[in-house]
């Protein structure tokens, strides 16, 4: 059941990232974090108050939160500073980048995840999945050299770099979720780190960005940042709950979430009017039957 979580997590982070292209568009990036921050503290505001205050209600339910130690909660502050790092990287990096190569390349995320999950928490891959593992591995190669034919130079560009940081803390992130799903529950971890994170941000947004705000990109508001929120928030949700299952692998459902890849690719071909989309395709061939490998690994 782990498995086809991850998979429905996968297409709500593709509708996800589209939305996030179409929200920085031209738009300033950290007004549109913060919104989107914001946004998903009270998406589960009322889950938190609901648990709180009249428990009966929710408890027993997946939407429960129960309430956690004082020092529970500086892990969940850990698990928002890294998250935000990631999403900084990725925001900059998406504005400024074509989906058809952001996504393959947030793609390989996974393949840092399984370093870490067989040295940390010592999963074991079958044939199957080391082929998938492999086939990812190449991908990222291809897809530099796609990269080069729209001028893109995956050494010299500093948007590419804020992609790999993005994907770096994007799977010690999935690494740190795996850890904390083992004692906390995974509402209570979605819940309160995006609280953290919306107060981070307030910080960002006001001593960071506004200070100097006129000198770059204005903001617009657009409807799509509450689209993000929202796909992000179940996107997580069905992910954390597919975390907790005691023999899921982290190494298998962090790959198999990179395959929105597929809704980010069509995105950026059909809405986005995407160039190179021939050598960008077979790159992401690769990316696909990684995930094939990886899917019947499980079986």
């Amino acid at each position: 059941m782990w498995l086809g979580l991850a998979f429905v997590s996968a297409f709500l982070l593709g509708l996800y990232d589209i939305n996030k292209k179409l929200s920085l568009n031209g738009n300033a990036v950290i007004p549109v974090l913060f919104f989107n921050t914001l946004i998903c503290s009270i998406v589960f505001l009322p889950f938190v108050v609901v648990s709180a205050w009249n428990p009966q209600l929710l408890e027993g339910t997946l939407f429960y939160v129960p309430k956690v130690p004082l020092y529970v909660h500086g892990y969940i502050i850990l698990k928002a500073i890294i998250v935000l790092a990631s999403w900084h990287f990725a925001y900059f990096a998406t504005k400024h980048l074509p989906l058809t190569l952001t996504g393959p390349i947030k793609a390989t995320q996974p393949v840092m995840t399984l370093l870490g999950a067989l040295l940390i928490f010592q999963e074991r891959l079958n044939v199957y999945q080391w082929i998938g593992v492999s086939l990812a591995i190449i991908s990222f190669y291809m897809l530099s050299s796609s990269g080069k034919k729209e001028g893109i130079r995956f050494t010299h560009n500093k948007w590419i770099l804020c992609m790999v940081l993005s994907a770096v803390t994007g799977s010690m992130s999935g690494l740190y979720d795996k850890y904390l799903m083992s004692f906390i529950d995974p509402m209570a971890v979605q819940s309160w780190y995006n609280f953290y994170q919306c107060i981070l941000m307030i910080f960002v947004l006001v001593f960071l960005w506004y200070p100097g705000r006129k000198q770059t990109t204005p903001f617009t508001w657009r409807w799509n940042i509450v689209l993000i929120s929202l796909f992000l928030c179940v996107a997580d949700f069905v992910y954390f709950y597919a975390l907790s299952f005691p023999d899921s692998m982290i190494s298998i459902v962090s790959m198999v979430r990179r395959s929105n890849v597929l809704v980010t690719f069509a995105a950026g071909a059909l809405f986005f009017h995407e160039k190179n989309l021939k050598n960008k395709a077979v790159d992401l061939f690769f990316v696909l039957l990684g995930m094939i490998f990886l899917y019947l690994g499980t079986k």
